[in-house]
């Protein structure tokens, strides 16, 4: 049965292309949600990139047709602008909300035989108009059940001397009836009261299991604590994976190991030129702009958690290329910090990337990030999808998930889930409790 979907600004923002994602239903946008884009237009981030891309598209959408009757779209279904003039010229400003349930309800009264929805990613415009009798729903076109997330690992029991043959080996037969995926990881679990057990890796063919790479000493100071780590490491020891998700709650080593893992294969082994490390800006009150200074002095309270890290690795793994501090560091250009609001136009080749917060990403600003990577490069992103602080996304439609979700079955694709937090028993407290 056909629908009207009614689109709220925030969903616009969040995926310039929604409305090709309503199949061959008929998509409204009110004059108010282009009015509250409009405001957005000048801005130099990526809500502002999204609200010109949005504008750009509507307008190559008229081609000689008006937006107002409706325009076809290639899934079979139509685009209109509502628009009630006589309110539009008579000088009053309702809150954007409001005309949205207001041009819900005026639809739903002049079509009552067609189900009228409100698409918002607002949980409070959900619930007026779930108040004055509309239906609304979240935007479900990029949505992963965080439940139902792929955690790039799992346990099987195997015979004893299947262990052993594993260990001595380095690799066997991936055991029959095994469904993976590339790059998987598995703990290994002896039959029987021996609890022998064993870390694999499935192989990029899906064919074999093997042993986990690991560095021949710590890595610029850091060892692995638990089995998470080891696969963390593994990935991103891998010359062959180039593009690992780290997922985890706070204080499990997400950064520490991603940066350690940079450092040591930029800066030691020096198998890429360099180490960039990025984190999505966003605001919880004024923006960048405001702050003085220079780029770097603007960065800085962003940044400041990753020049943390960065420091921590000096003092345990010992000076660098004769560099013993940070700014030694940013100074020479061996570690680089890019605010990922200009990474857009650039060609990152032979570098080691890190995107670290990358749960307060969309979906398109993770495909911008990772579509500029060139030749023999490597990102990794880390990220706690319970930890988000963009309106616009939320725990199952932010861009590391999407990301973990639609990369799971490719042979350059790793993701590993850490669980158990390491920095202190109490920050693994505060993380389980508060």
């Amino acid at each position: 049965m056909r629908k009207n979907y009614i689109l709220d600004a925030n969903i616009l923002i969040h995926d310039p292309q929604s409305i090709f994602h309503f199949a061959d239903n008929v998509v409204v946008i009110p004059i108010a949600v282009l009015t509250e884009l409009d405001a957005f237009k000048k801005e130099m981030t990526a809500r502002g990139y999204n609200a010109r891309a949005v504008v750009r598209l509507l307008d190559s959408l008229r081609n000689g047709q008006t937006l107002s009757e409706g325009v076809a779209l290639e899934s079979g279904g139509r685009l209109k602008v509502f628009c009630d003039a006589d309110r539009l010229f008579d000088g009053s400003k309702a809150p954007a909300d409001l005309e949205i349930l207001r041009v819900a309800r005026s639809i739903q009264k002049s079509e009552p035989q067609t189900p009228t929805v409100i698409v918002t990613k607002d949980l409070n415009l959900r619930i007026r108009a779930d108040a004055v009798g509309l239906r609304a729903e979240d935007y479900e076109s990029d949505r992963v059940v965080l439940t139902d997330l792929y955690t790039g690992q799992h346990e099987h029991v195997v015979a004893a001397e299947q262990i052993e043959a594993f260990k001595s080996a380095g690799a066997i037969d991936l055991p029959a009836g095994l469904s993976v995926h590339p790059n998987e990881y598995m703990l290994l679990r002896s039959e029987g009261a021996d609890r022998r057990s064993a870390l694999a890796r499935v192989d990029a063919s899906c064919s074999h299991l093997v042993a986990l790479r690991e560095p021949p000493g710590a890595m610029c100071g850091v060892k692995p604590r638990n089995k998470d780590q080891y696969f963390a490491i593994d990935a991103l020891l891998a010359e062959d994976v180039h593009l690992v998700t780290l997922m985890g709650k706070a204080g499990t080593g997400k950064t520490v190991l991603a940066m350690a893992a940079g450092m040591y294969l930029s800066l030691k082994k020096q198998r890429y030129r360099g180490l960039l490390v990025g984190r999505p800006v966003v605001p919880l009150g004024r923006d960048l702009g405001f702050l003085p200074g220079d780029i770097g002095q603007k960065l800085d309270p962003w940044m400041k958690p990753v020049l943390d890290t960065v420091e921590f690795l000096l003092d345990a793994g010992g000076p660098i290329h004769g560099c013993s501090e940070v700014e030694e560091l940013l100074r020479t250009g061996l570690i680089e910090i890019q605010p990922l609001t200009y990474i857009r136009g650039r060609n990152i080749a032979k570098r080691f990337v890190i995107i670290d917060e990358a749960q307060n990403l969309t979906p398109l600003e993770v495909k911008t990030i990772i579509t500029r990577l060139g030749q023999d490069a490597k990102i990794v992103l880390t990220g706690d999808p319970y930890q988000i602080d963009n309106p616009y996304i939320d725990a199952s439609s932010n861009g590391f998930t999407y990301l973990v979700n639609r990369f799971r079955s490719q042979p350059i694709a790793a993701h590993v889930n850490l669980i158990k937090g390491e920095r202190s028993a109490l920050a693994e407290l505060a993380a389980n409790l508060l």
